[in-house]
Parts: structure tokens; sequence; C-alpha cells
């Protein structure tokens, strides 16, 4: 579709992340490349990427796509791409003259324990986040074009700022000894911290601010925080979350000398992926932290969703199906996806689609694709299901892709709301053939704090889903024939082996927030695909208790008190432990 929905013209440059092929290395891609069609941040040739490094982010032109298939000169170098979106500075000529970067002196690594922190809307004038008056913030990256600063050299696109930059403007922002912080944000134009709460700063302030009565070495760390571009938190299809989360890892590595403890808390994620560590994001955290070898630690989130209605399981016998109710709700300005995993070999599953109102579109076999025009012009929805994805490394994953169900542009084509009957059935004529268990997962796509994209969260229907609120009703039972779980429903970005992934109970009494996902499962019989995750790694609080849900964590502004709900107020207080233990 051309990137409908994202932006009006096709790019010519598109931001990926890349896996190489064992025993490749970044130096030998570009190598074999040209910079006509491909580059790639000098962060990753720098000495802040660790010796074996097998993955990359970088912008490429068509030619790159022709290059990395059989024949090519890139078969044999590149394993898999993830593509990202080519919105704002990302779609821009990485090629072309630009702003003359700044390279950081090599003094100014920071050495000791580090808080890294990558999230939207970091209020690093708050006074949780000074020591003496000064910045504890030593360096600061928006990823966006827009703002004040210098272009971090290494990975040339946004805005860079030093602990000295922000000194100075609460200098000058000074006015009978208290500093005007709207003031500092508007010299830098962060126009986000006019709001009196944001995200960041809630997760920044529980990870390592300098809270009363708390006096770890975390809240005196030094800071090394990324402001995701605002295009990556609107993206309801969590694809350019890849690149921006890599790079902001490796940006954070590149401030830091090798000998420094890093500690990086993510408070982000998405619903749909393989859910077993293959994805690209999770298999490059996990490489890093080995490499680093005890210098580097990851907290994530296990996410929100699990009363959400957004995974499917099932197992299917030969000739068995299961039809699945997609409910796509009105006014949703936002695209919509469904990603159906298979394991390897269930090469005998058959989708077939039916849009609302409408006849059933073909069924699809392994290896088909087919796409659907409602008014005969543009694409309304389509289902691509290849033998292989670059999504993960095991079996396969069939896209369902639906457009958005209302637009105040008349050039934006538009599905229709309600239900979408998505029918999977195992077509396998091998009799010897074993059941297939497959998983449904349907794509984050909420409204994030403190923004408005239009976005409505699709979800599946059943009547056999206990929805009663009673007792018991807020976890999966054994006896329940709904194919839509509770177990599943977890952050995609956390199913990695090297990363922690905090899970959120109640401060009062331990019990489990009805929000988060569990430990241990408590339907574990249930049969799953190889190496699926979806219990927490450990567990932290995120509510006070069962009526005072959420924790107070600092506003904006100095001195102010919010309540946020979610895992992702549990993450930050398992980072903090881990920085005060390395």
């Amino acid at each position: 579709d051309r990137f409908a929905g994202y932006q009006a013209k096709l790019p010519v440059w598109l931001p990926v992340v890349l896996e190489l092929k064992p025993g490749n290395t970044v130096a030998q891609l570009l190598a074999a490349s040209s910079r006509q069609w491909l580059t790639v941040p000098a962060v990753y040739t720098s000495a802040a990427a660790p010796a074996g490094l097998s993955f990359c982010s970088a912008r490429v032109k068509r030619e790159f796509f022709k290059r990395i298939r059989p024949g090519g000169n890139l078969h044999d170098v590149v394993l898999r791409v993830e593509m990202g979106l080519p919105l704002g500075d990302q779609a821009d000529d990485p090629t072309s003259p630009g702003t003359k970067p700044a390279n950081l002196k090599p003094g100014e690594l920071l050495k000791g324990k580090v808080a890294g922190l990558i999230d939207g809307g970091l209020a690093f004038a708050n006074d949780r986040f000074l020591h003496s008056g000064k910045a504890r913030t030593r360096f600061f990256w928006r990823q966006d074009g827009k703002g004040v600063g210098r272009t971090p050299g290494a990975l040339g696109y946004g805005h860079e700022l030093t602990a000295s930059d922000i000194n100075t403007a609460m200098q000058r922002r000074t006015y009978n000894g208290m500093v005007d912080e709207g003031a500092v944000y508007e010299d830098f134009q962060l126009k986000d911290l006019r709001k009196s709460v944001n995200h960041g700063t809630h997760v920044m302030d529980l990870f390592c601010g300098a809270r009363a009565g708390v006096g770890d070495d975390t809240s005196r760390a030094d800071i090394v925080a990324v402001q995701l571009d605002w295009d990556t938190i609107f993206d309801s299809s969590g694809g350019s979350m890849n690149v921006h989360i890599l790079d902001g890892l490796m940006y954070i590595l590149s401030r830091c000398a090798s000998t420094a403890k890093v500690a990086i808390n993510i408070s982000w994620g998405t619903l749909a992926g393989p859910h077993d560590g293959s994805s690209i994001l999770e298999a490059a955290m996990d490489q890093l932290i080995q490499l680093r070898q005890g210098h580097l630690k990851i907290a994530l989130p296990a996410g929100n969703s699990y009363q959400s209605r957004t995974h499917v399981n099932k197992t299917l016998s030969k000739g068995e199906l299961v039809t699945l109710n997609w409910r796509g709700l009105p006014a949703d300005s936002t695209q919509s996806f469904v990603e159906i995993w298979l394991p390897e070999d269930a090469t005998g599953i058959e989708i077939q689609l039916t849009p609302p109102g409408r006849a059933p579109l073909p069924a699809l076999k392994w290896g088909e694709s087919g796409m659907w025009k409602d008014d005969g012009k543009h694409p309304a929805c389509a289902v691509i299901y290849p033998k292989k994805v670059a999504l993960g490394r095991n079996g396969t994953c069939a896209l369902i892709a639906v457009g958005p169900t209302f637009s105040f542009d008349e050039r934006v084509a538009t599905a229709p709301a309600g239900v979408w009957t998505i029918q999977i059935a195992n077509r396998i004529r091998d009799t010897k053939a074993k059941p297939v268990t497959l998983d449904a997962y349907v794509e984050r796509d909420d409204e994030v704090l403190g923004t408005y994209n239009g976005a409505q969260q699709s979800h599946f229907e059943d009547d056999d889903y206990d929805m009663s609120g009673n007792p018991g009703s807020f976890v999966d039972h054994a006896d329940n024939p709904s194919p839509i779980r509770r177990s599943g429903n977890f952050n995609s970005i956390s199913t990695g082996t090297r990363t922690v992934t905090v899970g959120g109970v109640r401060a009062n009494d331990g019990t489990w927030a009805r929000y988060s996902p569990q430990r241990p499962e408590p339907d574990p019989r249930r049969p799953q695909r190889p190496g699926v995750h979806n219990v927490p790694d450990v567990h932290e609080a995120s509510d006070d208790n069962d009526i005072l849900v959420g924790r107070l964590a600092a506003g904006t502004r100095s001195g102010a008190a919010v309540r946020l709900v979610g895992t992702s107020a549990a993450s930050p207080q398992r980072a903090r432990k881990l920085l005060n233990e390395m």
C-alpha cells in the first residue's frame, strides 16, 4: 500500500535492522556494498560495538534487496532483514551533506555505574535527576529531527545534549534561586515536556531518581537517556521500534567506557512476534549482553495485556479447524495486524479471511499471499503467508494486515469495522503428521500516554471466554474451551534468554496484578510451540493494592507526583536493583 497511513510518498531510502550470517562482520558488509545503496551508522564499526556483534541498523535503497537474493553478492553475508518506517529524517538521503556531526572525545566516556534509559518524555531538569543542582544526565539523545543540539556523529541523526548544555540552560533560566524548568525545555524545543505527566519521567524516577530515603548507588549514578522518535511511539505496527531501540542501545554503550557497569531499562514493547526470543531485536540484545561479559544488564516489562484478548493458542489435529472472530473497532485511524505463528513443518495449515459483511476471500496455503481491494482500487487488507520469515528463526508467520476503519483524509482507503472471521484449518494429508500448535497475536494498537493517533485496540471474541469478573475469572482454566488465552499475552521484545523480564504484583500482598503475565503459569498443561516464553523472570510492585492501582513517581516538574499503572513501573525498579548489584 506504499506505506499508506504513515506518509504520502514512496521513500527512496528505508531504515532496516540486519542480522549477518555467522562469521561475517559489519566491516565485511560495507566492503561488499556500495554507499550509493547502503549506509550503516558508524557506531556499529566503532569501539562501542563489541567484537563479534552480528547485528546493525542501516539505511538501504531498492538495490540492496536485489543483492541479498540468491545469486546476489550479499546473499552469503546477510541472514535476515527487518524494515523500519521511512519517516522524518529516517527517510532522508544519508549520503547527502548535512549538519557536521559532533564526535565524543575519548576522555568523556563514562566510567563506573551508568543508568541507561530508552523511553519518551524525559524531564532531565527535574530535581530527581540532579546532584547538587547539576544534571546527572550526562548525555541525552533525542532521536527525531527536531529540537536543539548536535548530531551524534556515530549515529548520524537526531540531536544530542550533554550535561554541560543542560547545566548552562538551567543556569540561564534560574530566577530568584529557582530553575524555570518549562523555559529550559522550551529552549531545547522539547514540546512534549509541557505536559504535567510523561511516561519516561515516571519510569526514570523509579529507575534512577534521587528519592527520599533512598541512598543507593543508582540514585547517584550518571544517566544516559535516549528519547525515542515520536514516530516510533505512534507506529501501530511496531515495525519502527527495532531500528530505534537498537540504535539507542548502541548510543548508550558508545558514551560509556568498556569498563563501565551499565544497566538499561526499556519500558516499551509490542504484542505480536514469535515469543521465543528469536526476534531480531531480542537476539541482538542477548548478543550484546553476552559480548559485554557482565558489564551490561537490560530490564524490560512483561506487558499489560493479560486481559486484552489479543492472543489465541490452539492445537489442530489432521482435518480440524478453528474459527477466530477478530473485532475491528470503528473510528480506528490506524492499521491493524494479526500474526499467526506456526512451528516448523506445519505446511498443511490453510488460512481463510472473511471481511465483515462480505463473502469469504480465497483460502491461502503455505507460501501464498493475497490482497483484497474493497473499492477495486486500493488495498483494504492482505494475508501474507510465506514459507519463512525474518521476524523469527523458528517456523513461519502468516500476517493479516487491515487498513484503518476511519480517516479524515478522503485519499486514505478504509476497511470495514466489525468482526473479521479468520478460519485456520489443518489440511495436512500425511496420516502420520503430528497435531499443529499455533499462536495468533493481535499487534498492539493503543493510545500511548500523552499522544493521540486515533488508535483503537482490536481484539478476539469468543462466547466461552470468561469476562464475568467473578473470582477466578482473571486467569485461564484448563477446562475452558475458548482458544483465546490470557497466557501468552506478553511483551514481544521481552522473551530473550539474557534480558530480565519483570512482571507486576501488588505491594500489599504480593499477588499478581490482573494486567500482568504471571509466574508460574496458571494453566501449564496447554501445548506450546517450542521455546515460547510466557512467564516473567522476576516481579516488582506495580500496584499498591487491589484498589489503589499503579505506583507514585515523578511528574514532569520537580515536586510533582503522579500515579501510573503497568509493568512499565515494575521494570525500572528491577533495573535499579540490577545496577546496585553490579
